[in-house]
């Protein structure tokens, strides 16, 4: 409707115009014309005038806004199940705690006993932490052979079984001197762990407390 108003006012300027325009044709028959017809270019010239101020004193409307797309409902992420591994670790650890007191033995300073004393200590642990072990794992040697033997390693060897130090050329089968046997486990039992997702881990030893 604006752009309307505004094209007829134009229109009504270039009719104006035309008719004030003196053309020496048409002086004989202006002199005929009716006196208010004579006065007809300025009318239309004004009431252009008043449709253009009454277009531009209109106020704009507002583009409606647009609306956005609805985005498609998207499935809610999955909540990260709390890993029991951590626990069965922690479990584990305190297990060695319990029967060999590895736990204490690794986060005492151990500098200000003698080396008897830190000996006796050992002993100790070692009984304890081998039980707990040999309870839950099945060890045994990478290498059966006496370290200091020399040994073949294989072609398609298990990179996690061999580590090879030394001038090291060409392809397997290699040869070499036994400097550690290794160890390997075939059968791990830990005890299962139950962890809810606002579950702390298990204390690793218990805060013993004399009552008095």
């Amino acid at each position: 409707m604006r752009v309307a108003l505004i094209i007829a006012a134009l229109l009504l300027v270039a009719v104006s115009a035309a008719t004030v325009v003196p053309v020496a044709e048409l002086e004989p028959i202006r002199q005929y014309l009716p006196q208010a017809a004579q006065h007809l270019p300025q009318a239309a010239l004004a009431l252009a005038i008043v449709v253009l101020i009454l277009v531009l004193s209109q106020p704009r409307q507002k583009m409606p806004p647009r609306t956005q797309a609805a985005e498609p409902a998207r499935p809610a992420p999955a909540q990260p199940q709390p890993s029991n591994a951590d626990a069965e670790i922690v479990h584990f650890m305190a297990m060695l705690q319990e029967k060999g007191r590895l736990v204490d033995f690794l986060m005492d300073d151990i500098n200000a006993y003698s080396d008897a004393q830190v000996g006796a200590a050992a002993r100790v642990v070692h009984a304890g932490c081998k039980g707990v072990l040999q309870e839950h794992f099945m060890i045994k040697p990478v290498r059966t052979e006496q370290e200091g033997s020399t040994v073949q390693v294989p072609a398609g060897y298990s990179a996690d079984e061999y580590r090879l130090v030394g001038k090291i050329a060409g392809a397997a089968p290699f040869s070499g001197v036994l400097v550690h046997r290794g160890w390997k486990t075939d059968m791990v039992k830990l005890p299962q762990s139950l962890r809810g997702a606002a579950d702390k881990l298990p204390a690793l030893a218990p805060a013993e407390v004399e009552v008095k």
